[in-house]
């Protein structure tokens, strides 16, 4: 059966916390998971659900200046490569546009090749801005525009 897509809520975020190394492996980044995003943006916070749990989850919101920023979107790791991601990003982009967003942008560290390997198959740009986390904190971001 093909996993759904749903929009997430608090319990699915302390599930996806608790199974932080499925998703991230050993990187810890059960700190970024603000339930304040979920609890506030419940309109663009999804998750691939099947009968095996959470697949894969997508946190994201819509800015003042027409942006969907995507904070965090993963896959947990026996699910990989079934195009989960992109169906989330492709959810998130509709109900973003609904919102008058008129562009995405999410960000990812240098070393992640894999974030910027699947951001730029889904048809994002990518540039690498130096000091964007303050000096010497350099990141990959990404923009994709909607229209």
């Amino acid at each position: 059966m093909q996993p759904t897509i749903e929009t997430a809520d608090i319990t699915d975020l302390l599930q996806v916390v608790e199974d932080n190394d499925r998703y991230w492996g050993e990187r810890d980044l059960r700190s970024a998971h603000l339930r304040a995003l979920v609890k506030e943006f419940a309109a663009t916070c999804f998750v691939a659900r099947s009968e095996a749990g959470i697949l894969a989850y997508l946190v994201g919101f819509v800015t003042p200046d027409a942006t969907g920023y995507v904070h965090l979107v993963a896959t947990r790791d026996d699910a990989r490569g079934q195009g989960l991601a992109g169906r989330l990003y492709g959810e998130f982009a509709t109900v973003a546009r609904s919102q008058g967003a008129v562009r995405l942008k999410a960000i990812t560290s240098l070393p992640n090749t894999g974030s910027v390997a699947f951001h730029r198959s889904q048809g994002f740009r990518d540039e690498v801005v130096a000091d964007y986390l303050g000096p010497g904190h350099p990141m990959v971001v990404f923009h994709r525009d909607l229209t």
